[in-house]
């Protein structure tokens, strides 16, 4: 009989390298697809894992995707480091394009620079408010988070067809459902002209060095992660679950809701029914690929862009699904918990 028994003392080495391995799993099965689905499997990686990163315009959109998947990420590891499991981070970006984009409509003629920093507030507080919902119905209700953040995408993507199909569809748009391209003045400022890189990839550095600290360096960061891994020894410390909750929930939120300002009025310029890419859901995975560690995050994030931008290219140059991506995304997903279990456990052969 196989069983699993826990090791007295999991490797460390492994511990952080289990990555790293999930990822060399990844590209092994990656290879074995191609080759079964009669294409090159060089041909194949070299799509993945070259064709992003050859020339400067391939590299700025690498971050450009990266961007968002980091932003959401961190707000995702404050929550998973709490023990507050939310998975509707999706919802949250969702509404955060949809308080974004409510400001960039108002812009005219007369409107200043200043507008770019209420899309971004807009943004924070449209992706918290949705978090609030989840806090709010699991601190009065006891409510699932689980399930509350993740029904909530659906509503929140059903609120954003209504827009785009009714009141905010442009009316010189030729019947698509969308909104206008936003003026020029709501755009989010570029770093280089020829690229689409704006300040959102500044943010996001600067979020990463700023959770750092919050996460490693501050009593409150302390105190959630106390929450998480131990909530009688929290209580007794004296630290707030409830407030942690919150705290984790709304931070969470906020991340997303930025993350979504910053892609309508930065890359796409107005609001349609394309926005949810599964950027939310991919940024789960971006926070345990890179161990729930900003830094960790950094990379995982740069990877996961360079499955989006994999699956595009293998659609166009070799013929496969698009599809392929969220295939490439899950085989790290499930090779990173079959690398930490065996991390953590190993197979013992018993008689019964």
């Amino acid at each position: 009989m196989l069983k699993l028994e826990t090791r007295p003392q999991p490797s460390s080495f492994w511990s952080y390298g289990s990555p790293v391995l999930a990822l060399v799993v990844t590209v092994i099965i990656g290879v074995i697809l191609f080759s079964a689905l009669g294409k090159d499997p060089v041909r194949g990686l070299q799509v993945f894992f070259w064709e992003p990163i050859k020339s400067s315009y391939a590299l700025s959109e690498l971050v450009v995707k990266a961007t968002p998947l980091l932003l959401i990420a961190l707000g995702l590891a404050v929550c998973f480091r709490s023990n507050v499991w939310n998975i509707g981070a999706e919802g949250q970006y969702i509404l955060g394009a949809i308080g974004a984009s409510g400001v960039a409509l108002l812009a005219d003629k007369g409107t200043g620079g200043g507008i770019v920093v209420a899309i971004v507030l807009a943004g924070i507080l449209g992706g918290m408010l949705w978090a609030a919902i989840t806090a709010l119905l699991r601190d009065k209700f006891n409510a699932n988070e689980i399930l509350v953040s993740l029904m909530l995408v659906y509503v929140a993507i059903q609120v954003l067809q209504f827009l785009v199909l009714g009141p905010w569809k442009d009316p010189h748009g030729y019947n698509f459902p969308q909104t206008k391209t936003f003026d020029a003045i709501t755009r989010i400022p570029k770093l280089m002209e020829g690229s689409r890189l704006n300040i959102g990839v500044i943010l996001a550095l600067l979020g990463v060095a700023g959770f750092w600290v919050f996460l490693f360096r501050t009593r409150s960061g302390f105190a959630l992660q106390v929450g998480g891994l131990a909530p009688h020894a929290a209580r007794y410390a004296g630290f707030s679950s409830r407030k942690a909750m919150w705290t984790a929930l709304l931070v969470s939120g906020g991340m997303a809701g930025l993350a979504g300002a910053l892609e309508v009025a930065g890359p796409i310029g107005q609001l349609t029914p394309h926005v949810p890419v599964g950027y939310g859901f991919a940024a789960i995975i971006v926070a345990f690929v890179g161990r729930l560690h900003p830094v960790g995050m950094v990379f995982s994030a740069i990877l996961m862009s360079m499955f989006y931008i994999g699956g595009e290219l293998a659609q166009s140059r070799l013929g496969l699904p698009k599809s392929l991506t969220g295939v490439f995304q899950g085989l790290l997903l499930f090779s990173l918990l079959a690398c930490d279990t065996l991390v953590n456990y190993r197979l013992r052969f018993k008689r019964a």
